[in-house]
């Protein structure tokens, strides 16, 4: 048994006498039993870069095979634009600017557009070879190397001890530092022997900054997403796991030559990336929201390819079945035209990753994925992701874009999809409905307090919503994070239970969580997500059938003094006039809400000032609130929603 704190301790066990589940953290350690041992890994390890199989810079024949004239000559033009480009300079005021007004955007805007551009002019010099960009190139890596820290302003707060301002003394090694350390790593094995033809202080300062800033803040600092202490219930692995650990294995893999140093920090990260395999449901939902796939999952896959190549294959866990139900989570969340279920802090639109999708099919042999992601070129005209300073994923995706082309383009709604761990389930019908709901606990990754919400969408538009989450600020990642409107449940589409709204924390979670796939029916008890127990028991049950959705609260209140309301945010304008009913207009038809008599229906619009938001959902959006007459301790309520066409049918 884990060693827990004494009082985590005795509420674990409360919530196993109570027949409740914790988070399903399970000591798998999937890759470390491949993996056996470190003396076993040292013989593994290819530490001369021969697992690289892409060309080098002066193998123009490679590079035009590889690349093909059509992506070549986009490639060339893509750097044509830069070659004049003045590098930005990110001031004192612009880290500090986070600190006084929690803004991000001010530091991170330049930040990101030059680290972009590093990219796009190595993948161009790569693509031409004649040298017309190493010039721009080096200013972007002698700027590069001049900066203190290659941290965002938002992640300094992980510096000890802590400051505002990027600490030359202590590098920190979060998303951003990995992402611009493995581009620049690409950077040196390409061209440090081009640089030393112009000056040899290049190479020499860029090796040794990116020893200090990557492989050493890596091997002699515990950073909080290594998560390398013993878990605890409450405690969140998410995305950051393997999205830096995968940073720092090509690090290491691109820029070290002796083996027992690569086997050394190949171990360390095989430890930490197992802790976020643990962690992962087994169901293999990502529970943080669908579009946070792309670097949750999708990083787990780069990690596995690079742990891979950099064996000589010997270690692999591409057969293992959570990591392919991790993989298919992308397409059984896709709703259509763009829009995916959202969750949590991701965004309802999503026009998918189509080479990341592929490549992971193609590694657990899901042809499920690998259909889904020449859908998703075909609908989107997708290209070779060229514009994130993400060097491995844009070369991985050159590698099989023409193989996309081969695999039948199709994505196909299922029935019912059940997550049983992560409890959230997806129905559809002919009729062309499709709902998503959750149950879940309340400090899941990037939580919002949603438990017993669902969106419902008519013929792939969205009509029954969760909002999503604004423009990130110093405040989301707060204490103060609960005060943000869009993570509070009154805007989600749940009760609010005696004048009481639910609370963030693991304490608060669903009970009696049951799902009937074959009757598209699920079911819930989500008295738990309130404080203080204002209900003995709120049991919400969703079912779809023949073109109508509807949702059924049962419910006990203990001591009532206030009526209950129940709240459903909505897309289209809602028309109230008619008694007992709600008419929402939807992109391909009408829909009718029916509520119970006894409720009194009202409109909140919503203004959406943040772009984060409008340009999702436009400059509004609505909340129908549905207050009950009279305090009830007990009471039924049933909703019913269909096309206009078939109330009658209600």
């Amino acid at each position: 048994m884990y060693r827990l704190s004494r009082m985590k301790y005795i509420f674990s066990l409360l919530l196993l006498c109570l027949g409740l589940s914790c988070h399903a953290y399970t000591e798998r350690n999937i890759i470390g039993k491949r993996a056996g041992s470190m003396e076993r890994l040292r013989e593994c390890v290819v530490a001369d870069q021969s697992w690289i199989t892409y060309p080098d810079y002066r193998d123009r024949a490679g590079w035009d095979e590889f690349l093909g004239d059509s992506l070549r000559n986009v490639l060339v033009s893509e750097g044509e634009k830069l070659l004049d480009y003045d590098w930005h300079l990110i001031k004192a005021t612009d880290y500090l600017e986070y600190g006084r007004s929690g803004n991000i955007a001010v530091m991170e805007t330049p930040y990101f557009e030059n680290r972009r551009n590093i990219n796009i002019l190595m993948l161009a010099e790569l693509a031409e070879g004649k040298g017309r960009f190493i010039d721009q190139l080096l200013n972007g890596v002698f700027y590069s190397c001049e900066m203190t820290t290659w941290a965002v302003s938002a992640h300094l707060k992980y510096q000890k001890p802590k400051c505002i301002l990027p600490d030359y003394r202590r590098p920190v090694f979060d998303l951003a530092a990995g992402d611009y350390a493995s581009m620049l790593s690409w950077v040196y094995w390409f061209f440090h022997e081009e640089f030393d033809r112009i000056d040899p202080v290049i190479s020499l300062r860029l090796r040794d900054v990116l020893q200090e800033r990557a492989l050493d803040a890596y091997m002699e600092n515990d950073e909080w997403w290594m998560a390398s202490k013993e878990f605890e219930p409450g405690d969140v692995i998410n995305n950051w796991n393997p999205w830096c650990n995968s940073n720092a294995l090509q690090c290491f893999l691109l820029l070290e030559d002796d083996p027992d140093v690569v086997a050394e920090a190949m171990w360390k990260s095989i430890r930490s990336v197992d802790k976020f395999l643990n962690f992962v449901h087994a169901d293999g939902a990502c529970e943080e929201g669908s579009t946070y796939w792309t670097h949750a999952a999708g990083k787990v896959l780069d990690y596995l390819q690079l742990l891979e190549a950099g064996t000589g294959g010997k270690i692999s866990v591409f057969d293992e079945p959570l990591i392919r139900s991790m993989g298919e989570y992308i397409s059984r969340t896709y709703i259509g035209n763009c829009w995916v279920v959202n969750f949590a802090d991701a965004s309802p639109r999503y026009k998918g990753e189509p080479h990341l999708t592929y490549r992971y099919g193609k590694a657990v042999g899901s042809r499920e994925m690998m259909d889904f992601a020449a859908y998703l070129k075909k609908m989107n005209g997708a290209s070779v992701p060229l514009d994130r300073g993400d060097t491995y994923r844009a070369l991985q995706a050159v590698s099989i874009d023409r193989e996309i082309s081969e695999a039948e383009p199709v994505h196909r709604l299922s029935e019912a999809v059940w997550y049983p761990e992560t409890q959230v389930c997806y129905f559809s019908d002919s009729s062309g409905m499709f709902a998503a709901m959750k149950g879940g606990h309340n400090n899941e990754s990037h939580n919002h307090n949603d438990i017993g919400s669902f969106i419902l969408y008519f013929d792939a538009s969205p009509v029954f919503i969760d909002v999503g989450v604004g423009t990130y600020t110093r405040q989301t990642f707060s204490d103060e994070r609960y005060s943000i409107w869009t993570m509070q449940s009154s805007w989600h589409s749940v009760p609010e239970i005696n004048g009481a709204a639910q609370k963030n924390g693991y304490e608060y979670r669903a009970g009696n969580v049951a799902c009937y796939p074959e009757k598209r029916k699920f079911t819930l008890d989500i008295a738990g997500a309130y404080p203080e127990s204002p209900a003995e028991r709120w049991i919400r049950t969703f079912a779809m059938k023949d073109g109508k959705f509807t949702i059924e609260d049962s419910f006990v209140v203990g001591n009532p003094t206030t009526s209950n309301k129940v709240f459903f945010m909505v897309a289209g304008k809602p028309d109230i006039s008619a008694s007992g009913k709600v008419v929402i207009a939807a992109e391909s038809g009408t829909l009718i809400l029916e509520y119970p008599s006894h409720m009194k229906p009202e409109v909140d619009e919503v203004l959406l000032e943040d772009p984060k938001l409008s340009n999702v959902w436009g400059s509004k959006i609505y909340r129908i609130v549905l207050t009950d007459n009279k305090i009830r301790k007990t009471g039924n309520y049933r909703f019913s929603i269909c096309e206009s066409k078939n109330q009658a049918e209600i």
